[in-house]
């Protein structure tokens, strides 16, 4: 069995088909999100870290499918990289981190209370799944635009200089005014 199928499977098991999410159930999103960075040509493991990127629960969705004390479970299905970016993500405190990301290169961690500054690559792994799960959000829940496009529209193009090209067009594209 592939990774990506045995990562499908490992999530419909601890339910992500059923619990509500925009555009139907988060493992849909899930799916959605991973399928997405790979259209816009990012590497394997920040795929597979879109296809459980919620897994910790997030910032935006507080719901978590598996503990953070269990880490070495999701790091052993779906690689060290992956992981580490799926703990980021969910540790992302955005009120405290997103709007000056850019420019300090720190990630203010909710579950710990501390400040994690991620290297270069990790750093546009993050602001690329990050873009990319509001993207599917804001495309799936129109009045996500209505409320935050303006804002979004800012907060990528403060990104612009560190994320993936392809996926800032991308957010270009879908947060046109």
């Amino acid at each position: 069995m592939s990774t990506d199928k045995g990562v499908r499977v490992w999530l419909r098991r601890h339910g992500a088909e059923q619990i509500a999410h925009p555009g139907g159930n988060l493992y849909a999103h899930l799916c959605r999100v991973s399928e997405r960075l790979a259209v816009l040509g990012c590497s394997s493991e920040v795929q597979t870290a879109g296809l459980t990127h919620a897994v910790y629960g997030t910032d935006g969705f507080d719901l978590a499918l598996l503990d953070r004390a269990d880490r070495a479970v999701l790091r052993d299905l779906v690689g060290a990289d992956a992981e580490k970016l799926v703990y980021l993500y969910g540790a992302c405190d955005r009120r405290r981190s997103w709007r000056e990301l850019a420019k300090t290169g720190q990630v203010f961690d909710r579950f710990v209370g501390q400040v994690r500054t991620p290297n270069a690559a990790q750093l546009r792994s993050l602001m690329d799944l990050s873009i990319v799960n509001e993207l599917d959000v804001i495309e799936h829940d129109p009045a996500v635009a209505d409320r935050h496009g303006t804002y979004f529209r800012e907060l990528f193009a403060s990104w612009a200089p560190l994320a993936s090209e392809q996926v800032i067009r991308d957010a270009q594209r879908v947060l046109r005014p």
